[in-house]
């Protein structure tokens, strides 16, 4: 019985050891019940929100989430994002204040070494900087600008071995920091290259000495853990590369007008050999994800990338990422079965999309922290509902933290609007907002269903959007009035004065 008891309590152990997922709280003294707090991956190239948590009249927040790694995290909150290094399994407190919160924040609990450290860095960081002239460095010739850096470099280390000796934090912030100050230096230095080559004429020929390129070498001795870990590193070898694939793309795209920068710049990896093949993953992500993935990217342009990020990208972990980020932004090919989803209405019974088989019909996903819904887009979402009720459904999907919320908000937001309010339990993290990719930074978003279940458009975050109308009458044989480009849904805090506080506000997540 004893080995019994231990045999389970080992596997309790190791169990905790191995968790991924991080208990997050705090209190944002004066924060606004219309505003959120969501975190993502600092590290990762194609990113989403792993949590959105709404804030109380207090200014409360709780919530978890599973993070892919040890290592730094964006957290976002009232349009503004700060770093905070988190671990798998921790149980951390956030506080702050909400007019400077998340530039300065205070942690404790599992976290409170490793983000004492890590912000007693960046403190000192702002202050060396105001020191430092790098224009009359950059003026002078390259042996001393290489000095020049080795100084700063030097300056920056002892800080960072002062504040293990004061916080002892744990090796893996440490070996952040440590990364972070060797790329700050390196983006500095290729500065420097491009300035010098630029007053050269871009001569073809010009190259910087030894003494520059072998302290570039040094500062780089493990590419493939930089590159894994700063998205600053990558910023740095996309700028080496630059003049290179510059030439390559002017040959390449030469009297073509239907070619990206992801095929242009998928071609011009395969013939560097040099570099790795880690190299190559995360640096084409970086590059698809800033060029060729955003809202307005043609049916065509998303097939192209979806081929490159099956082909040319081999890493398991990027390729997960980027085509999860790609249904996020894009949403479903048109032509795909709209999927079924847990949808319960207001009197608790269940709801299913099917029930509109027969009839074309609009997904409306918001919740009660779009701002201004009411005075911005209801009366725009009035007529839309008006004319073309007569031939297609509508579906208003609510995503707030709360059925109770989303009672009040519907009741407020959308009484005499013909359409079906149904609730997505869980909120944002609901089998429905999963399903269709709906994240905070996307509300609202509107998607278009044929009379046979499938998706009939592209996912669309404005009302106004001509193509969106172009969708609706083509599917109801109508032919709308112009509206105006310009409506969005949003919501006026004075229509929901019968919701409970907790309602939030969104924060526009980080790509």
């Amino acid at each position: 019985m004893i080995k019994k008891y231990l045999l389970l309590f080992v596997i309790a152990i190791f169990v905790m050891s191995c968790s991924k997922k991080v208990e997050v709280k705090g209190k944002i003294a004066g924060g606004s019940p219309l505003e959120r707090i969501d975190f993502a991956e600092a590290s990762g190239v194609a990113t989403l929100p792993l949590i959105n948590i709404g804030v109380d009249k207090d200014g409360n927040f709780s919530g978890s989430f599973e993070a892919p790694k040890n290592g730094m995290y964006v957290i976002n909150y009232a349009g503004k994002q700060n770093l905070i290094f988190l671990k798998g399994g921790q149980s951390i407190n956030i506080s702050g204040n909400s007019a400077t919160f998340p530039n300065e924040y205070v942690v404790t609990g599992d976290g409170k070494a490793d983000n004492d450290f890590f912000q007693a860095c960046q403190k000192f960081l702002m202050t060396y900087g105001q020191t430092l002239n790098i224009q009359e460095l950059a003026a002078g010739d390259e042996v001393k600008y290489v000095k020049g850096m080795q100084k700063i470099e030097a300056d920056i280390n002892k800080n960072i071995e002062e504040n293990i000796k004061k916080f002892n934090p744990g090796k893996e912030v440490v070996e952040w920091k440590k990364t972070d100050a060797k790329v700050a230096i390196l983006n500095l230095m290729v500065n420097y290259e491009m300035t010098k080559k630029q007053m050269s004429g871009n001569n073809p020929s010009f190259k910087l000495g030894k003494v520059f390129t072998d302290y570039e070498t040094k500062l780089q001795e493990n590419k493939d853990s930089m590159i894994k870990m700063s998205p600053f590193y990558r910023q740095y070898l996309l700028t080496k590369m630059s003049p290179g694939f510059q030439t390559f793309a002017q040959g390449k795209a030469q009297g073509k007008t239907d070619i990206t920068t992801s095929e242009l710049f998928s071609e011009y990896l395969k013939d560097q050999k040099e570099v790795s093949q880690t190299e190559k993953d995360y640096l084409l992500a970086f590059v698809m994800a800033q060029s060729d993935i955003h809202p307005q990217t043609p049916a065509a342009t998303t097939d192209k990338i979806k081929k490159i990020i099956e082909e040319d990208i081999k890493d398991a972990t990027i390729k997960a990422d980027l085509k999860k980020m790609q249904f996020a932004i894009n949403g479903f090919k048109v032509g795909d079965d709209a999927p079924e989803a847990s949808l319960v209405k207001q009197d608790g019974s269940s709801y299913k999309l099917s029930e509109n088989k027969g009839k074309p019909y609009m997904m409306v996903f918001y919740a009660s922290w779009n701002p201004y819904i009411a005075e911005g887009t209801v009366p725009v979402l009035k007529e839309v509902v008006n004319f073309y009720k007569s031939k297609m459904n509508f579906v208003f999907v609510n995503v707030d933290d709360t059925k109770d919320q989303f009672t009040k908000t519907s009741n407020a937001l959308l009484k005499g609007i013909q359409g079906t309010n149904v609730y997505g339990d869980g909120g944002l993290n609901s089998d429905v907002a999963k399903k269709y990719g709906v994240y905070g930074f996307k509300l609202p978003s509107f998607v278009i269903v044929d009379k046979n279940g499938k998706v009939a458009s592209r996912t669309f975050n404005n009302l106004g959007d001509q193509d969106l109308i172009t969708v609706l009458d083509k599917q109801t044989g109508l032919s709308a009035p112009k509206v105006d480009p310009a409506a969005q849904l949003q919501i006026d805090p004075s229509a929901l004065q019968q919701a409970p506080q907790t309602a939030p506000a969104p924060v526009e997540a980080k790509k």
